[in-house]
């Protein structure tokens, strides 16, 4: 079933934020937003069968993300007041209190929708009376995220965080978009960290990922192009090996000169002289706002370096 948008409430809440600089939260699931994702479960994984053996699907998926995230939190049950692990998944997904444990679960949960249900054959959707797609599933998902105001998407099969719309859907998606395509999937697993890293707080690991993934989209190019920089270069000479053999054509070279310092001053000094350096007698605390315009402009130069490699390869 398709999400619903044309209820009083909805447009109450679209108007009474549409004055906020940031309406989005991030240490907090509503209860509404929690039974939402049930629904979704049952539409996309079904519930547990008690008339049915464990072996079969949709009991086996319960089973599986429960005892892995058991084994994964130290425990031996997400509720001790259900047996079935469908139930206990449920029950802990309405009353957890942790966020971080709440969105592993979820995260934990769409994984399966969409390598195991979405392979689901008519047996398996009679028994699980599944009736949603894996996109559909993931669609409404992210729906429901903006919907209550809650900053994060399910994106490459890990739950990401979004301090802007904008930048969310201008800049990361894209470059998550393109670093799935053959040849950049150690870029793509670099930038998905970073955003790991920013989501748990972990703001030094975020920057320095964010390099790694900008590096890594530059030396796949090289390589592919077959063009001369040592194994170990780093970002300024990785940036001179792509002027120099023209990635960026010749009449837009003075325009790119801007772009250049940006990226040889910006990002890369970021992450030296707050991620990479020793801290000294002094820790250095990274605001989030520094983490934030690291991985944003990591994805924007990501993927306007994969557009000018693409054009390039068409000449």
């Amino acid at each position: 079933m398709s999400v619903y948008d044309d209820i009083y409430s909805k447009r109450k809440k679209l108007r009474e934020n549409t004055d906020k600089t940031d309406i989005y939260k991030y240490d907090n699931l509503p209860e509404e937003l929690r039974t939402q994702i049930i629904f979704i479960w049952d539409d996309a994984i079904g519930p547990y069968n008690d008339d049915l053996e464990i072996t079969e699907k949709p009991n086996v998926v319960w089973w599986t993300i429960h005892y892995i995230l058991c084994r994964e939190f130290g425990v031996f049950a997400l509720s001790n007041e259900f047996s079935d692990s469908y139930e206990n998944c449920r029950s802990y997904l309405l009353v957890e209190e942790n966020i971080d444990r709440v969105l592993s679960l979820i995260e934990l949960s769409f994984k399966y929708i969409e390598d195991i249900c979405s392979k689901y054959d008519d047996i398996d959707k009679k028994n699980s009376d599944a009736s949603m797609s894996a996109d559909e599933a993931i669609d409404e998902l992210n729906t429901r995220f903006k919907e209550h105001g809650v900053g994060y998407q399910y994106v490459c099969q890990q739950i990401i965080r979004m301090d802007s719309e904008y930048m969310h859907t201008e800049i990361t998606l894209p470059a998550l978009t393109l670093l799935q395509k053959s040849g950049f999937e150690s870029s793509l697993e670099e930038l998905l960290e970073a955003h790991k890293h920013y989501k748990d707080g972990k703001n030094k690991d975020a920057i320095s990922w964010a390099l790694k993934a900008f590096e890594s989209t530059m030396k796949t190019i090289i390589n592919n192009k077959r063009w001369s920089v040592d194994k170990n270069a780093t970002a300024k000479p990785l940036l001179d090996a792509c002027f120099s053999n023209g990635l960026i054509p010749e009449p837009m070279r003075e325009h790119f000169n801007t772009l250049r310092a940006t990226l040889e001053n910006g990002l890369p000094t970021v992450s030296n002289r707050l991620a990479r350096h020793g801290q000294g007698q002094n820790k250095v605390i990274i605001p989030n706002y520094i983490a934030a315009y690291a991985l944003h402009l990591a994805a924007v130069n990501v993927t306007l370096l994969i557009d000018l490699y693409n054009e390039s390869n068409m000449l």
